[in-house]
């Protein structure tokens, strides 16, 4: 099986039937406005971050996945950067790529290249894995408590990085769907939602605390995206509108998370933790068409690379190895590469509204 079929983030169908009549269940979450900062002037600050630590899945991935399974490896992933499959869930550049260049450093080594030498750690490591969630998904890769358990052994058995590397550093956590995916995929309850959504963001701030407690010093969160949006939930509407129930489930686990990240600034007595909200940031960039600029999206909601028909997807290929997808013309022109992950420059998009939000990992 794919990957890409296995990166199944809430399948709307199913959740449209699981879902009907349950929306009294769920909170929407009010998401909150971030005041904006004149820009920071970095240098008069002591601290300025040397490395970036990534957890997580097909959002921050940078080529972890086992290159026999993962689309990511395929073509025409990777043909706008840097021209050829590199692991990465677009056509470019991902997340974590515009977040390691706003700190100032190069976009760390995916962790399955760590044995060609400790010198390429000087930037960091990204421990995420595409498809995998906080808990096991349906993938066989590391969940974020293995991806942890991994950057624990580099601190404490093999002693690659100090406390002062730590102190100086950031970490990006991304958990974007594919726990949902499976429950949704395992026959869930639509009683159990609400329960799984609490375990899900309980499970998460655990994971939060562990990387604060090994020494990171700020530790970057995304709150979900809007899932009813992402084009295989909206492919039944010709990708004209968002399914509403999906993400009201989705600002529930966000209202979640905004009260979990709180509390943790609170027991910590810091400002470690912030949050990235994909959600404001997504439905901004929808609502304006990316009309930033130079940027601009059409139809901010349709793919650029589809398969042709239903079981076919971005980079499928036949038995005889005929091409079973379709490219647009610019994918600069569009903000969705495939069913479920942004272009490059989708992504580019979203980080210039999350600019001020990143602006916040200067202050105390």
């Amino acid at each position: 099986m794919e990957i890409t079929q296995t990166l199944l983030l809430l399948p709307t169908l199913f959740l449209f039937f699981l879902l009907s009549g349950q929306q009294g269940l769920l909170v929407s979450a009010a998401h909150h406005h971030h005041h904006r900062h004149h820009h920071t002037h970095r240098h008069l600050f002591d601290w300025q971050p040397t490395k970036l630590f990534v957890f997580g899945d097909s959002y921050s991935d940078t080529g972890n996945n086992r290159k026999s399974v993962a689309s990511s490896w395929k073509y025409p992933y990777g043909i706008t950067f840097p021209g050829k499959p590199s692991g990465r869930f677009s056509d470019g550049r991902v997340l974590t790529d515009f977040l390691a260049k706003f700190i100032g450093v190069k976009s760390p080594l995916p962790y399955r290249f760590r044995k060609i030498g400790v010198q390429h750690l000087k930037y960091g490591v990204n421990f995420a894995h595409g498809g995998t969630g906080v808990f096991k998904t349906l993938v066989l890769d590391p969940n974020m408590t293995t991806q942890i358990d991994f950057f624990q052994n580099l601190i404490q058995n093999d002693s690659v990085f100090t406390p002062k590397d730590l102190h100086f550093s950031v970490a990006l956590v991304t958990v974007s769907g594919n726990d949902y995916a499976t429950y949704v995929a395992t026959n869930g309850s639509v009683q159990g939602w609400q329960p799984f959504i609490t375990s899900v963001v309980n499970q998460l701030t655990v994971n939060l605390k562990r990387i604060y407690d090994l020494g990171v010093n700020k530790i970057v969160v995304i709150a979900l995206e809007p899932l009813g949006c992402l084009p295989r939930s909206t492919a039944e509407f010709s990708f004209q509108k968002c399914n509403g129930t999906v993400n009201a489930l989705v600002g529930f686990h966000n209202l979640l998370l905004q009260q979990a990240v709180a509390k943790l600034n609170n027991e910590t007595k810091s400002s470690s933790f912030l949050i990235l909200d994909l959600y404001t940031s997504f439905t901004s960039v929808f609502k304006n068409k990316g009309d930033l600029g130079s940027i601009k999206f059409e139809n901010p909601l349709k793919p650029c690379c589809v398969g042709v028909s239903s079981g076919y997807y971005c980079g499928s290929l036949d038995a005889n190895g005929t091409k079973k997808y379709t490219i647009c013309q610019n994918p600069e022109s569009t903000f969705f590469w495939d069913d479920s992950h942004p272009t490059q420059q989708g992504w580019r998009a979203v980080y210039s509204t999350l600019r001020s939000t990143l602006e916040e990992l200067y202050t105390n």
